[in-house]
């Protein structure tokens, strides 16, 4: 009897435990990120090099302090995909691949980005040279003006989370 009282304990505390780690990861770590209205979205343009704020709407995003991958955006914009090309660089340093945003952020739909990109009908721009050391932010706008906005890890990020030596390319690590 004892056994199986134990047993039940341990199936309970396992379901109860599984619970709470699905919630810390899918809802808890999460915050929504308040719009400013003018500066949420912004394109490096090619001939200056730096960061410009361009035309949107419907803008909603999330974050998370745990992790500088958890970014995820989505809004609309009313500016032409010539336009964008001719005037912001375009992100070419590897296949962007949108990560997984939570079931409830319904706007961001990864599978259905990613394709887009890899069909051609979503043009990704850099919003972002390394944000933090080896992440980028990378927007992606449709032909149709919906835009979604995400962090990618780039070629010195790859190198420096699975131990390879930086290269010349990489910047220098604060603290280093």
């Amino acid at each position: 009897m004892t056994g199986k009282i134990l047993a039940g304990f341990i199936v309970v505390f396992s379901l109860l435990f599984g619970a709470a780690v699905y919630y810390m990861q899918v809802y808890h770590f999460y915050e929504e990120v308040k719009a400013s209205g003018t500066d949420d979205v912004k394109l490096i343009v090619m001939a200056s090099g730096k960061a410009e704020g361009i035309l949107y709407e419907d803008f909603q995003a999330i974050d998370a302090e745990s992790s500088p991958i958890r970014y995820r955006a989505c809004f609309k914009t009313s500016m032409s995909i010539p336009m964008l090309t001719e005037t912001y660089e375009a992100y070419t340093k590897q296949t962007p691949a949108p990560r997984n945003a939570p079931r409830w952020f319904d706007c961001f739909d990864s599978k259905a980005i990613g394709a887009q990109i890899q069909a051609g009908t979503a043009h990704v721009f850099v919003s972002a040279h390394n944000l933090y050391y080896g992440i980028d932010r990378v927007v992606a706008i449709t032909d149709d003006g919906r835009g979604y906005v995400w962090h990618e890890i780039n070629e010195c990020g790859d190198k420096a989370y699975d131990g390879t030596p930086l290269g010349e390319n990489c910047p220098e690590r604060e603290g280093n």
